[in-house]
């Protein structure tokens, strides 16, 4: 059963979306369930995790109500206002939508590299341990120690890692990269994300440069805390489906049925509690 735990969908100017603006020209079109469809019935995809792509809950709201009707859709990992003062109630109503399994603020957008340990966030990040929900972590290497901290400050939130923390694979450099990937695998709450990587591999992305990255992810994290994703359709930018499952498969290097199932499958199941 392949599981994809990192999907996005959109409407160009709709429900909020800004971007992807239009220097992006592959990917700068409406992007609905039909095509997710299209892409992955090839390699047999059973199911998604809806990752949202704009800082809106208009387009949570659009999401969840996708969600609702169509089984391919699992979970769906929204947006709110952490900051807002009336966090904590809206939290609690997202959280009452039968998909709605976490939430991601876009971190690597906001200007202060530390935001997510502002104690004006601390209501809606307990709101978000009390009613079960997940937090996708959308970072850049250079937030690793942050989130570290964050990590370490609420022990019982689960929390997993977009896109490896999008590494410099195109410029080749590991650290600090690895060392804030070190410790934050020793974390029991923290899980993470093979997904993105294809994107930060430069302009012509290949195997043998994202190797040592996805080589460090499965060392550390193992397949029980490493869950398979396309970043689909942002990964239309550098590839196409099949070609990054297939590529993920031999780069990961895992041979054991029950490893494979995990990576592929079993971790996002157990950690979006699909």
């Amino acid at each position: 059963m392949l599981i994809d735990a990192h999907l996005h969908v959109w409407r160009i100017g709709r429900n909020d979306c800004a971007w992807p603006t239009q220097d992006l020209a592959a990917i700068h079109r409406d992007f609905g369930l039909e095509d997710l469809k299209a892409a992955g019935a090839p390699v047999g995809l059973s199911g998604g995790v809806l990752v949202q792509s704009q800082p809106s809950d208009r387009d949570t709201a659009w999401l969840l109500d996708l969600a609702a009707t169509e089984p391919l859709v699992l979970a769906v990992v929204g947006w709110s206002d952490l900051a807002a003062p009336d966090a904590p109630v809206r939290i609690a109503d997202l959280a009452r939508r039968p998909k709605l399994r976490g939430l991601r603020p876009m971190l690597q957008t906001l200007d202060d590299d530390a935001w997510i340990l502002a104690p004006a966030l601390e209501p809606a990040i307990a709101a978000m341990v009390a009613h079960d929900l997940t937090f996708d972590a959308l970072v850049l290497p250079r937030h690793l120690p942050h989130l570290l901290t964050f990590a370490r400050r609420w022990p019982d939130l689960p929390i997993v890692i977009d896109h490896g923390a999008k590494p410099d694979i195109a410029a080749g450099r590991l650290e600090p990269w690895r060392a804030g990937i070190n410790a934050l695998a020793a974390q029991p709450n923290v899980f993470c994300k093979l997904s993105g990587l294809l994107t930060e591999a430069g302009p012509e992305p290949s195997a043998q440069a994202m190797a040592p990255y996805v080589a460090h992810l499965v060392e550390v994290f193992g397949p029980q805390r490493l869950m398979w994703g396309s970043d689909w359709p942002v990964l239309n930018l550098a590839g196409d489906y099949a070609g990054w499952l297939d590529l993920s498969r031999r780069l990961g290097g895992l041979t054991q049925p029950d490893d494979l199932a995990a990576l592929f499958g079993e971790t996002a199941r157990r950690f979006y509690r699909l």
